[in-house]
């Protein structure tokens, strides 16, 4: 944990320097003052000098409020470390967690990552905070009083150096038991987010199948679990500052009882004896300070583990050393034998699938529910990276290709349609980010979707929630298509992206897309027979293998499987 730590503070040297010095000089007025109290008892209250007194209670007053400068700038650098490390680490989880591939943002799940990236850097930088506050106050408190005290007197400084082993053996111990817990209590907090997510997400779901008491009931046992993780954290806590508090009371007492019997043969001032007193419980301060640290320390060093976790990942599909930013061969496509296996599926999703379209060609992707067709796409703007086989866009091996030109080469329009919170413009300048209103209402009106927009308050302007909520979902798809007509790229990838149209905004839409594509390479997935129709190629998947390919008229005299799909629709299989 503690490299982990250095590398998020490294780059604020200056920061850290500063912070140590002004540890160190309230830490160094802290130990001077006990020495000057010492005096004012030796030298003025038991010689009656009031001179004494007044002299060196002034210097007392003047020293105590100089430590308060270095004391309040100490807290404040820290401050402002801390948080500027926890600001540094969020945005690099964010950019990596940017930058996974699908298959390892489902291994993490968007709980889990969501909890790493708010739950679990607040925890970093929570021991940041205490660590960085204590960094040289408590080290230099501990050394400077166990110097002080035995110059003064080493006989009864002996007893500190005994207690310490004492102290770091009751501390090691309960962190120790602390560990298990911190791992469990990370684990319930992944829990109580995934079953929060999956409950708001899927409120429709719940009020429809009338399921509110049992996902009450489910939420209530995860929570359950959580709170007691909690609680058994928090004993332990309980558990250690007491003791390291018997621990340095019990050190106390032992010094006033040997420095009484000092007392009564005159081997030792009283001024020595409180200043003693002063310099061992400012060690034992230090020491507690140190204790609060580790107290919090096995939570973070699991955070710290996680965070790591993602921050180790690939980052998604691999990079080429030199990438090609420039096209052999724009809006051609190639997919060579490609086979896809998601992580713990026991058959592959796809098995050697070959695809080849040219631009101006326009080619529908069907087949059976779970055939493979989403994956396939998804290896092409490299969503998913292809277990065997190759993916050529515009003539180089997608790997090969630097990630904005497979961004400006080939645009997806998702199976399910994700807009951002905002406005109508900023959703669609996502495809193109200096794009003018005249190419927003122009893709707009290829998408169908001008009527809506205008009628909406604001047009382009207008509010768009959180995820599209605002807006009806044929209306969120026409946007996605919309957003990625701005674009204008050279290969058009539509996902299942006429779900949600009526068979008449269909047709219109197909029409107008016919127009805007033409010299483009389309791809269209769909299980609709209205937009199959309308491809210059079909083939047909079954089992992530292509069983067929052909025109419509061919694949419904001799492919079973395409007949099998189309024969859901009678009614639209005789649509022009």
């Amino acid at each position: 944990m503690i490299p982990f730590l250095w590398r998020t503070v490294r780059p604020y040297p200056v920061a850290l320097v500063v912070l140590v010095l002004l540890q160190i000089a309230a830490a160094a007025a802290g130990l001077l003052l006990p020495d000057l109290n010492a005096r004012i008892i030796d030298r003025g209250v038991t010689a009656g000098s009031g001179g004494h007194v007044l002299g060196l209670g002034w210097a007392m007053l003047g020293l105590a409020a100089l430590q308060v400068v270095p004391a309040v700038g100490a807290v404040y650098a820290a401050a402002r470390v801390s948080l500027a490390a926890a600001r540094d680490l969020r945005v690099s989880l964010f950019e990596r967690v940017q930058e996974l591939s699908c298959q390892e943002f489902a291994a993490f799940g968007a709980p889990s990552l969501l909890a790493r990236t708010t739950n679990d850097v607040q925890q970093v930088q929570r021991v940041l905070t205490m660590a960085l506050a204590y960094l040289a106050t408590a080290p230099a408190t501990w050394i400077g009083g166990v110097v002080m005290a035995i110059r003064h007197d080493a006989r009864l400084s002996l007893v500190v150096l005994a207690v310490a082993p004492v102290l770091g053996g009751l501390t090691a111990l309960v962190i120790r038991r602390m560990r298990p817990s911190s791992r469990a209590l990370q684990r319930g907090v992944d829990a109580v987010n995934r079953v929060v997510r999956e409950q708001l997400g899927g409120i429709r779901v719940i009020r429809a199948f009338a399921r509110d008491a049992q996902e009450e009931k489910r939420f209530g046992q995860s929570n359950a679990v959580l709170a007691e993780t909690t609680l058994g954290l928090a004993r332990h806590t309980a558990l250690l500052l007491p003791l390291t508090t018997l621990a340095a009371n019990v050190a106390v007492v032992a010094v006033l009882w040997l420095g009484a019997g000092r007392l009564a043969d005159g081997s030792i001032r009283v001024g020595v004896l409180v200043a003693l007193m002063s310099w061992l419980t400012q060690v034992f301060g230090a020491s507690l300070l140190l204790v609060a640290v580790f107290v919090v320390a096995p939570r973070a060093e699991v955070c710290v583990r996680r965070i790591s976790e993602v921050l180790a990942s690939r980052g998604g599909a691999d990079t080429a050393a030199r990438p090609t930013r420039e096209p052999v061969r724009p809006g051609h496509l190639e997919i060579s034998e490609a086979a896809f296996r998601y992580g713990g599926a026991e058959e592959p999703a796809l098995h050697g699938v070959d695809l080849v379209v040219s631009p101006g060609e326009t080619v529908a992707v069907t087949g059976p529910t779970g055939s493979g067709k989403s994956t396939l796409l998804g290896l092409v703007p490299r969503l998913f990276e292809p277990t065997g086989g190759t993916v050529r866009v515009a003539g180089v091996d997608v790997r090969e290709l630097a990630p904005a030109v497979v961004a400006r080469t080939v645009g997806l329009v998702p199976q399910k349609a994700r807009l951002f919170s905002g406005t109508i413009a900023s959703n669609l300048r996502f495809g193109k980010a200096d794009a003018t209103d005249a190419e927003l209402w122009h893709a707009l009106d290829v998408a169908q979707a001008r009527e809506f927009v205008e009628g909406m308050d604001g047009g382009l302007e207008a509010s768009v929630s959180q995820g599209g909520s605002n807006v009806s979902g044929g209306q969120r798809q026409r946007l996605a298509i919309a957003r990625t007509l701005v674009r204008r790229p050279d290969i058009y990838l539509f996902d299942d992206a006429f779900s949600a149209l009526d068979q008449a905004t269909e047709a219109a839409l197909c029409r107008a897309l016919a127009d805007e594509t033409r010299d483009a390479t389309v791809v269209i997935v769909s299980q609709r027979a209205s937009a199959v129709r309308r491809a210059d190629r079909v083939v047909v998947l079954d089992r992530g293998r292509v069983v067929a390919e052909g025109r419509h008229e061919e694949l419904m005299a001799n492919s079973e499987t395409y007949r099998d799909v189309m024969g859901s629709q009678p009614a639209e299989t005789g649509t022009a």
